[in-house]
């Protein structure tokens, strides 16, 4: 069944629950939950089975909020995490190891600049600062070892709205992943 965008807003992920038969969706403010035995806990947390662990690992609240997301957005999934920071760290982290780099648009908003200048730089991995947010600048910097394209929308500070459709070009030419910090973005 093809659900509307608005249908998705309010119930893309949740299911009704079958002891409360409650519509919304519980609010779980639990840090821990009750494990069936002792290997039961043990398979949870060597990841051989899936299931709620920790509330900071897993929340059924946002388990249905990362599942309404995904669908909101036309994804497979989504990660919810506690900051913008730790977002593009994962997003880079997961696909960068020591000697890769990315290339990224000169404007970031300036935690940003700080997270890629020094701390990608301590895990030994080189981010490269675009002339401008113009695809030609991006590809002039892209070798073998460039492993992402990162940008921001809008950009930060001088509010500029990079090509998309040229650095999308340029990403599939080189079979590389797009990351974008969507800070204004909106749905709908």
């Amino acid at each position: 069944m093809s659900l509307r965008f608005e249908t998705l807003q309010l119930h893309a992920g949740q299911e009704v629950d079958p002891t409360t038969q409650s519509r919304a969706v519980p609010l779980y403010q639990t840090t821990s939950y009750v494990f069936k035995n002792s290997e039961h806990g043990a398979n949870l947390f060597a990841l051989k089975e899936f299931g709620n662990i920790y509330t900071r690992i897993m929340n059924p609240t946002t388990d249905v909020f990362e599942k309404r997301i995904a669908a909101l957005e036309g994804g497979v999934a989504a990660l919810a995490v506690g900051s913008g920071h730790a977002a593009q760290f994962i997003a880079l982290n997961n696909i960068l190891t020591v000697g890769d780099n990315f290339v990224t648009s000169p404007f970031l908003y300036g935690g940003t600049y700080n997270q890629f200048k020094v701390s990608f730089k301590r895990l030994g991995i080189d981010v490269r600062f675009a002339e401008s947010d113009k695809a030609e600048h991006f590809e002039k910097l892209i070798d073998s070892k460039t492993k992402a394209i990162y940008l921001e929308t809008i950009g930060n500070p001088g509010f500029n709205v990079p090509d998309f459709d040229a650095i999308a070009a340029l990403a599939r030419k080189h079979d590389l992943p797009v990351i974008v910090d969507n800070t204004f973005g909106a749905g709908g």
